[in-house]
């Protein structure tokens, strides 16, 4: 589904658009088992593959929207996923195949590169990254939100609570009572 043959490649480049349900990707599959994430609808993968000398590169864009969890109020709410992203492929030679008796050159991973190995590049690991570092580290329903109240817990998007002012119970709360001649 997510792979190229380095035979497609040959003559000219290679556009897909592909959807696939999130649970394809074992890392997006044990979140959503562990409650992590809950992705709504397939994500929508297009990308372009071309070959550059002994590189691969794949350019492309995802989409999908995932259902989350607000950090500030807690509410859950649907929100898309998307992202660009370009992809690095150079295939993997072990060093007993080489005849030249020059140093081995740097690993793929060292130099941004991802690795593959025969004549079928998987773009599964890397489309799978790619998602992850999307994620949002602390989702929100909306910029303005304003959280829940930390003396009674009420939700102060749906208005104001009982509570009143907060009290200034910190350390630093006797200070305000200093004055300064």
């Amino acid at each position: 589904m997510l792979r190229i043959h380095l035979e497609q490649l040959k003559e000219k480049s290679l556009s897909l658009t592909v959807d696939c349900p999130a649970g394809r990707f074992p890392v997006l599959r044990q979140m959503i088992d562990e409650g992590a994430c809950e992705f709504a609808a397939p994500i929508r993968i297009q990308f372009k593959a071309a070959r550059i000398g002994e590189w691969v590169e794949v350019d492309g864009s995802f989409q999908t929207s995932l259902r989350l969890t607000c950090s500030r109020c807690l509410t859950q709410f649907l929100g898309p996923l998307q992202s660009g992203f370009s992809l690095t492929y150079t295939q993997i030679i072990s060093a007993a195949g080489r005849s030249d008796p020059s140093p081995a050159p740097v690993e793929a991973e060292e130099g941004g590169l991802m690795g593959f190995r025969g004549e079928v590049i998987d773009l599964g690991d890397g489309i799978q990254e790619q998602v992850i570092l999307a994620l949002p580290l602390r989702p929100l329903c909306s910029e303005a939100c304003r959280g829940l109240c930390p003396q009674c817990g009420a939700d102060l998007n749906q208005g104001a609570c009982r509570c009143g002012p907060a009290r200034a119970d910190s350390a630093f709360a006797s200070l305000q009572k200093l004055k300064l001649s």
